[in-house]
């Protein structure tokens, strides 16, 4: 029997045969060739009429009953023509390279740019490009990829990693679950399995390498391990443990959509977040009570220019029409000089982490920030929309961006368009310095959220995606629960209120001590919501 440790996705167990997937990859090296640049171009055309049918075809068969996964393909499309690409590969051949590495390395620039990305959300969108850029070089070679569309048993799949592609062939009448030796809880194996409502666990790093086909798996998606060959003992308690759970799903359904309170009448409120508005549904689907992280880097991201007013405004407002009167709460742009994004003209920084981002960066560029602004005060009008500023250090900053603020209502009212006019603000609470003043700093504001995962990074000045300082990583140590004491009592103190948008608002062993520390909101990811709900319904206090 070996247990192997990885990243927990759902709190689900599976027992099953292991099935391995490990599809050949394909090396390309850098070389330049004598084939006609003509022929080469025509054959690239080809490549992407055949990928675009394939993409179109994935599509299709989703969209009806997996609608969020089916847009992951509508993404795909874009990709697919994305004129930074296609300029980036007509440069590469008419240099005289091979169109394999021509695609290659135009695909590979653009993912660096996403990967480079301080959220975790949007450095696995450049999974996306990847995959398209696979698909499209298969297809130049005409070597197609081995597909999971009928699994020979009922098997819990185990990969070095899935692309979208693979999991929107899986055979989904034969999966049990999945076990990758990469990924993180926003890769899409995740999203999948939490589509799905089946067990992952994912960054086990070597468990391709310990399981054979057809070897008895236990997949404990609650401690986030693996379990190969347990022996019967181990078998039996995991039966018994896996109808508990299935139990208790049957009372999350009845809960979900119910206003939540503690035993004692603590009301609190449950919210989502997402990152796109096609995920908007899903969060509904989940019992989401609003939106309390709405990240808008999407719109700035992999385009040669910024996105318009125009295009913002009505992203913004297709969210906030489906919430009716639900909060919606947009964070501004949050990206800074660790990212390539020619149109920004960002200078690179030594730590970029600690340079010149988010709110940093909208102060200094206050073109992009305004027409940000402008947009979300304009869909405004159509819901209950409040405005969060990331990344706050000082006092001076929350003066600057509100004196922003009132001089873009200023010109929304000469240019003669509609906006809410008393919009709510608040501001993120992800550095430490920002959580030792939150008592002066809520003087400003209408609320705080707290961003958990860079506040432990912060406090501990500790990367949390780096496995060598990984036990540094402790959200429930007395260091971070003493900065979100101190910033929820400093907003109680002034009649408001502080949520927090981190991974711990949706970890069930971190919400009983939030809730006890007096937080009135925690927003995760949707998938999360039920069990967030089932577990403060419980508590006595």
């Amino acid at each position: 029997m070996k247990i192997i440790k990885g990243i927990k996705v759902i709190d689900k167990i599976s027992i099953g045969r292991a099935f391995l997937y490990l599809p050949s990859e394909i090396k390309i090296v850098p070389e330049k060739d004598t084939s006609p640049l003509e022929e080469k171009k025509k054959l690239f055309k080809e490549a992407l009429k055949k990928t675009r049918e394939e993409i179109e075809d994935l599509y299709n068969k989703l969209k009806d009953k997996y609608k969020n996964e089916a847009e992951i393909f509508r993404a795909h499309l874009l990709i697919l023509e994305d004129p930074d690409i296609l300029e980036r590969v007509e440069k590469y051949l008419n240099e005289g390279y091979s169109l394999p590495y021509a695609v290659k390395i135009s695909f590979e620039e653009s993912a660096k740019i996403i990967e480079s990305l301080k959220d975790d959300y949007f450095k696995q969108r450049a999974n996306d490009i990847k995959d398209v850029c696979d698909r499209v070089i298969r297809n130049i070679l005409n070597k197609p990829k081995p597909v999971l569309s009928c699994l020979p048993y009922p098997a819990i799949v185990v990969a070095e990693d899935l692309t979208p592609s693979d999991t929107a062939a899986l055979d989904r009448e034969n999966v049990l679950g999945f076990a990758t030796d990469k990924g993180s809880l926003t890769s899409h194996t995740a999203i999948l399995a939490e589509a799905l409502g089946i067990p992952a666990v994912v960054g086990l790093k070597e468990v391709t390498k310990c399981v054979k086909n057809g070897d008895v798996l236990i997949l404990d998606g609650e401690k986030g391990i693996v379990i190969v060959d347990p022996d019967e003992e181990t078998l039996e308690r995991y039966r018994k443990r896996k109808e508990k759970i299935e139990k208790e799903e049957k009372l999350l359904d009845k809960v979900k959509f119910l206003p939540i309170f503690t035993k004692t009448g603590k009301r609190i409120e449950i919210s989502a977040n997402i990152g796109r508005p096609e995920e908007a549904d899903m969060a509904i689907k989940s019992g989401a009570e609003g939106i309390g992280l709405f990240r808008t880097e999407f719109l700035f991201l992999d385009r040669r220019e910024p996105p318009s007013e125009e295009e913002q405004f009505k992203a913004y407002k297709s969210v906030i029409e489906k919430f009716k009167d639900k909060p919606v709460i947009i964070r501004t742009l949050d990206i800074g000089g660790d990212k390539q994004i020619p149109y920004l003209n960002l200078e690179k920084e030594l730590n970029p982490f600690l340079g010149v981002r988010a709110i940093r960066l909208c102060l200094k560029r206050k073109d992009l920030f305004k027409t940000q602004l402008k947009a979300i005060l304009r869909a405004g009008v159509f819901g209950n929309v409040k405005i969060m500023y990331p990344m706050f250090a000082v006092k001076d900053e929350i003066v600057e961006a509100n004196k922003i603020l009132e001089e873009v209502k200023k010109e929304l009212k000469k240019e003669g368009k509609e906006f809410k006019e008393n919009i709510e603000v608040g501001i993120m609470i992800e550095i430490p310095s920002a959580a030792l003043m939150a008592d002066e700093l809520i003087k400003y504001v209408d609320f705080f959220s707290i961003g958990t995962n860079d506040l432990i990074q912060y406090t501990f000045a500790a990367d949390r995606t780096n496995e060598n300082v990984s036990y540094l990583y402790r959200p429930l140590s007395d260091a971070i629960l003493n900065l979100i004491k101190m910033t929820i009592d400093a907003s109680h103190k002034y009649g408001k209120w502080t949520g927090v948008c981190g991974e711990m608002a949706g970890d069930t062993k971190a919400i009983p001590e939030l809730i006890k520390l007096g937080i009135d909101e925690l927003s995760m990811t949707p998938q999360k919501i039920p069990k967030a709900k089932f577990t403060i319904m419980n508590l006595n206090y």
